[in-house]
């Protein structure tokens, strides 16, 4: 599959199949991620997998905010429902911004960056036949997220990809023209 293809026809898929995703695959796709473009070179990335138990940090997480957020008759079911989030497949990359605090590197190109890199773990998946989707959310920007996953005080999270073997085929793409989005300055 050439990239523009892969570009075309990738899609945000959530639906996945429970089989494990080879460790091969999983660093292939991370590999591609690492050959995004950055700034000054600072390759600001950092990745997170869990996997099996591993997804259990995420579960935690998901219920201990939910629990927060809920009222005291509510709790339990709503830390129940939002741990079952961690599982809904084999693999998920906590994706994260480690900004350099060299003068002149930008904090928004680092994040700019960072999303670079979410792009080629998706287009890598996609080309490798798995199903991926980019997550975000309230929990995922919580405090308690940060802490459960280890980030650094200055480091962000900017995504949370679900992978795996896709259970159906992909939704059809839309987009408008690019002709309304573009202004010639000749």
């Amino acid at each position: 599959m050439d990239v523009l293809e892969a570009i075309r026809t990738r899609r945000s898929i959530g639906r996945v199949s429970r089989e494990p995703v080879p460790r091969e695959t999983i660093e292939a796709i991370l590999e591609a991620a690492n050959w995004a473009p950055s700034h000054y070179g600072t390759e600001p990335w950092r990745f997170r997998v869990m996997t099996g138990d591993g997804r259990g940090v995420l579960a935690k997480a998901y219920g201990d905010i939910a629990a927060l957020e809920a009222p005291e008759e509510k709790r339990e079911e709503a830390r129940a429902k939002a741990e079952a989030k961690a599982y809904r497949a084999p693999v998920v990359i906590a994706v994260s911004a480690l900004p350099s605090d060299a003068p002149k590197v930008v904090r928004a190109e680092e994040l700019a960056a960072t999303h670079a890199a979410v792009q080629n773990l998706l287009l890598a998946a996609h080309a490798l036949g798995l199903a991926a989707i980019w997550r975000t959310g309230g929990p995922m920007y919580h405090p308690l997220m940060k802490q459960a996953l280890g980030l650094a005080e200055n480091e962000e999270l900017v995504a949370l990809v679900y992978l795996g073997k896709p259970e159906g085929p992909p939704p059809e793409g839309r987009r408008r023209p690019v002709s309304g989005k573009t202004i010639w300055m000749t």
